[in-house]
């Protein structure tokens, strides 16, 4: 019998970013751009760039466990962003843009805090990390222009500047997890 699909949720600066990222993934059979960790209910794309609501640009993904399993979703995670800055991604600045992990259960959370701590003794990452890790409480999914966003927009000046050296950086790393 098929396992259920399974949920993750990460805020990795621009959610076109993550998304583009994530929907190159086997295993990952749907990826959702919206928004986590505010206290504003039903939030617009407008109102969480003024960073009143508290909200950080989130993806969930869906995924086959069978396939790929939370551990690799959260070693992509955290090496295709910096997770120690603090509220900015490259030029994309405010707390909207936050790196931060939103965990179903505790098992999920500790997963996170473990994979944290080996980063931080590697190498590999010279400053603290920075990324929050909190229980899910909400998500509230975008408006649909922003969904598949980079897929659907490849020559706008952002996608190609931005999001593509980090779309091709990512498939050259981790070209065994592609579909």
């Amino acid at each position: 019998m098929k396992k259920a699909s399974k949920f993750a949720f990460f805020a990795g600066g621009c959610f076109w970013c993550t998304e583009a990222i994530y929907l190159r993934i086997k295993g990952v059979l749907k990826v959702n751009p919206g928004y986590c960790g505010g206290y504003v209910a039903n939030p617009t794309y407008q109102q969480v760039c003024s960073g009143n609501t508290g909200h950080a640009e989130t993806v969930k993904i869906e995924y086959d466990p069978e396939m790929i399993d939370y551990s690799t979703l959260v070693e992509v995670f955290f090496n295709t962003h910096d997770p120690t800055t603090l509220n900015r991604q490259g030029n994309d600045v405010g707390t909207h843009y936050r790196s931060a992990v939103f965990c179903l259960d505790t098992s999920e959370k500790q997963i996170v805090i473990d994979y944290i701590k080996e980063l931080e003794k590697s190498e590999d990452i010279n400053n603290k990390i920075v990324t929050e890790i909190k229980m899910l409480e909400a998500f509230y999914e975008s408006e649909d222009y922003h969904k598949n966003y980079y897929n659907m927009n490849k020559n706008e000046p952002y996608c190609s500047i931005v999001i593509s050296p980090k779309v091709i950086k990512f498939m050259e790393k981790y070209n065994k997890i592609l579909k």
